[in-house]
Formats: C-alpha cells, structure tokens, sequence
C-alpha cells in the first residue's frame, strides 16, 4: 500500500511538473483599485486555463503605457479608449484595444471639502482636473452637464480649457497629475477625480461625490496591448475572464455602484 501512495505521489509531482511548465506567463499593468483587485479575483480561473496571471501596480497613467510598448509586459488594464488614443498621439506609442476588452466604467466624480452643494461654489472658484487631455477633457464635459461652464463644441471629447465660451462664476481651472487629485482637495474648492484615485483615497463615489457621471458614461474601462499580441490565445482568455458573470458579481458585490460593469 506504501509503494502504491509513494507512486502515486510521483506521478501527481510529475503531472504538476508538466502542467506548470506548459502554463503561459501574462504579466498585466492595472492601477490599484478596483483593476488589480479584479485581476487577483480572475487569477484562479485562468490559472486552471494554463495561463500564469501576474498583475502589476502602477499608481500612474504613463508608465503602464511605455512598458507594453517597449515589451517589458504584456497587457494593461487601467484606462478608457479617449486617454489610449490621446496618450498613443502624445507620445507616438501604438497600443490598440483588446478586442471586446470593455469591462466597466468608474463613473467620474467631483469631491470638495468646502463646500456641500454646487450653490455654495463661489465666484472664482478653484477646480482641479486631471492633466490627460482625455480626462481633462472629460472634466470639462462633466462640468457643462451641471451648467457651471458651456463649451464650444457641447460634445467634443478633447475639449480644453481653451473652447470653454461660457463661464459664468469665473471658475479657475487647474490641471494636476491625477494621482495627486485627492491629496488637494483641503486647497481648491472642487476637484474632479478619476473613480480608482477616490477609492484608493477613501472616497466613495456614490456617498462623497457631489455629482457624478450616469452608467451611460462611455469612457468604459479596456484592456491594451501591442498589435503583435492583441489576439494572443492568452489575453482572449483574460477578456473572457474579465466579462464572465463570476467577475460582474464581484464588481457588484465589492463596489456596489461606484464601479459599472459594462456587460
């Protein structure tokens, strides 16, 4: 019976062996919250697919960028198509979107702690903003949807603060790294915050935000890659993943709003 345990044992070592050696490594760049918490939910059900997740944390918008391009990962998972195509123009870059990679929206939010409605804004106020044209831009639009500014162009997506036409209170605009947008808030009177940052800060977008964009926002959340490996059997794997009902009950139950599946 001994014998029988001790073959049985090398042989399991040895299937093991086999199965982890013909497992494929995808190493993806993803912000904090809620990306990499995602990721490290998915992680076991890839794993049974042969394919080894490793998930990397960055606290900025660039660098996940440069380091698909420059082939040192493989994938990101922390932005929407606008800051992709604006990023790609900026610094020549050629990441393309995963196809069907659409997994949820962080409804964009604005935070204050000065001030508990928009009627107590002042004339002159100080908002900030995010420094990506993308999201610079979305902030503008989010603005105009509260009738604090107009812009030339009501639906232009990379609006700046050149085509606003229509400022009523004076608002004084100013662009910061969007990483630093929580850390400010005690000196503008309003900032506009991507959703991972708010959470990371501790902010919840449903509670703390004095207005917020709707489900319908479209800046949804996607995987990027290169055009070498876009369609690589290892990252169709991680869309399948990342859109399963597994992963949409996980948005639901961990974020309950302030991140929207998208499917």
């Amino acid at each position: 019976m001994l014998r029988i345990i001790r073959s049985a044992l090398v042989f399991m070592a040895v299937l093991a062996a086999a199965t982890g050696a013909h497992a494929q490594t995808l190493t993806v760049a993803a912000s904090a919250i809620p990306h990499a918490e995602i990721l490290e939910f998915i992680k076991p059900q890839l794993a049974a697919q042969g394919v080894d997740l490793r998930v990397k944390v960055f606290t900025d918008y660039v660098q996940p960028n440069l380091q698909v391009e420059e082939r040192q990962l493989d994938a990101n998972f922390f932005q929407h198509k606008p800051y992709l195509d604006a990023f790609n123009r900026e610094h020549g870059t050629h990441l393309v979107v995963v196809p069907g990679s659409a997994v949820h929206v962080e409804p964009f939010g604005a935070y204050s702690r000065k001030i508990r409605n928009l009627s107590q804004l002042r004339d002159g106020a100080v908002i900030a903003v995010p420094n990506d044209p993308a999201n610079s831009a979305r902030s503008l639009l989010l603005l105009q949807k509260q009738g604090l500014i107009k812009l030339r162009d009501p639906g232009d997506i990379l609006a700046t603060s050149h085509d606003v036409i229509f400022n009523p209170k004076h608002l004084k605009i100013r662009e910061l790294e969007a990483a630093t947008l929580p850390r400010v808030l005690d000196d503008v009177d309003l900032a506009l915050i991507n959703t991972n940052y708010a959470l990371a800060a501790g902010l919840n977008p449903t509670r703390d935000a004095l207005f917020i964009e709707g489900a319908d926002s479209p800046y949804a959340n996607l995987v990027a890659a290169r055009p070498d490996n876009v369609n690589s059997p290892a990252l169709l794997k991680l869309v399948t993943a990342l859109r399963s009902p597994a992963a949409k009950k996980f948005i639901q139950d961990k974020y309950h709003g302030a991140v929207v599946a998208t499917f």
